[in-house]
């Protein structure tokens, strides 16, 4: 069968993979706890579902503009300038399927066949796979566990070739919660209005930040707002990573572009998703703090007993969701008469052997490590990482 060899180089998400993979074996009565789950595990605020009932009474169920409805811009341009200090207008922002489909989007619109884009390691696993469905050419940066897994600007010059089209910058950072401070952001959009790059700027962690806070590279000056795009949406901070409704503000070149790609491939978000984000993003965000305050406590729980179980350790995270556990110690070693080769051994390890479901971090790019989350209660937080203790001091 004749295929797309562009397609057929795409594979398939391994945090997803593992997801399904617990999700089998609770179905079959074993009781996994999973520390792979990506979303918040609140519930949508009711505030925000109320007025998505609202817009289906009111028969707000039809088309609406291919790059999202006005209301919703406007409101998505005032959070901009309220929280990051960045003053858009309606016609730069870009309302999608999610921020995924944002990020694909912004790809689409800047890529032409063989450009590079950088991508920090460790990296969210679909930036590269998209870089590549969007014809470009994935180029990598490993960062250090020591400075925190994040690039200087002296990595990222020296990683910059003629071909160089864009960097993707995640900041917090999934898989490593890692936060950017604002001199660090400097130095990196220095180099990027040397180079003349955009900068594909991923903010979708932004409220969940924990020490420090969250600069948008955007903010900085113009010369490097015209070259970022932003991406953001509802999913992580809002608990709605169902609605599927993501965006990007940007130059109104890049979004003309964008909002014409999306008019062909998907057309416009879930209408009622819409309403629901204008609700969101313009009431009280004391629940979300609250969310936040409780990622927090678990976050410094987590990292505390990681760091006290048998060859395991981890850099305490300062925004997301997730911590990086390197497992270094057990690379080459026997667990259960298997031989280690890297992350995703161990993780089956765990899983066959603790009932603790981890994603390996190999299609992260760094296989070293495994991801684990604190997007669960700290009741399955206590229970797991007391299984995953047991396992590895009696093998």
């Amino acid at each position: 069968m004749d295929l797309s060899q562009n397609a057929l180089q795409i594979t398939s998400s391994m945090t997803l993979e593992i997801t399904a993979k617990a999700k089998q074996l609770k179905s079959q009565g074993i009781d996994v706890v999973d520390f792979g789950v990506g979303e918040p595990d609140f519930d949508t605020p009711d505030y925000i579902k109320d007025a998505a009932i609202d817009a289906i009474k009111k028969g707000y169920t039809k088309y609406t503009p291919s790059s999202g409805i006005i209301e919703l811009k406007k409101a998505i341009c005032a959070k901009l300038l309220r929280d990051n200090r960045l003053s858009y207008e309606p016609e730069q922002i870009v309302v999608s399927n999610g921020a995924k489909h944002s990020i694909y989007n912004a790809l689409c619109a800047i890529l032409n066949p063989e450009d590079e884009v950088i991508i920090p390691v460790p990296y969210w696993l679909s930036y590269p796979e998209m870089v590549r469905l969007a014809n470009g050419k994935p180029v990598f940066i490993k960062t250090k566990e020591e400075n925190d897994f994040k690039i200087t600007g002296k990595e990222l010059k020296n990683s910059i070739t003629k071909k160089t089209k864009a960097l993707i910058l995640n900041s917090p950072n999934n898989p490593t919660g890692s936060v950017y401070t604002k001199e660090e952001l400097e130095e990196i959009a220095k180099v990027i209005v040397e180079a003349n790059i955009f900068v594909i700027s991923d903010e979708i962690y932004e409220k969940l930040i924990y020490e420090g806070s969250h600069v948008s590279i955007a903010s900085l000056n113009e010369k490097i707002k015209e070259l970022t795009i932003v991406v953001n949406g509802m999913s992580k901070a809002y608990a709605m990573t169902g609605w599927r409704i993501g965006y990007t503000a940007s130059s109104r070149e890049i979004a003309k572009v964008m909002s014409n790609i999306q008019s062909h491939t998907t057309s416009n978000p879930n209408s009622i998703a819409q309403y629901a984000s204008v609700a969101a993003l313009s009431g009280d965000e004391t629940i979300i703090k609250k969310m936040a305050e409780e990622f927090n406590k678990r976050r410094i729980y987590m990292v505390e007993r990681i760091n006290k179980i048998k060859g395991l350790k981890s850099n305490k995270p300062k925004g997301a969701f997730y911590v990086m556990v390197n497992i270094d110690e057990y690379i080459g070693k026997e667990i259960n008469g298997k031989v280690i080769r890297g992350s995703i051994d161990f993780a089956n390890a765990l899983i066959e052997g603790a009932n603790v479901a981890v994603v390996p971090a190999l299609p992260f790019g760094m296989d070293n490590y495994i991801r684990i989350s604190y997007a669960t209660s700290i009741e399955n937080i206590e229970k797991g990482l007391s299984r995953i203790e047991e396992f590895l001091n009696n093998i």
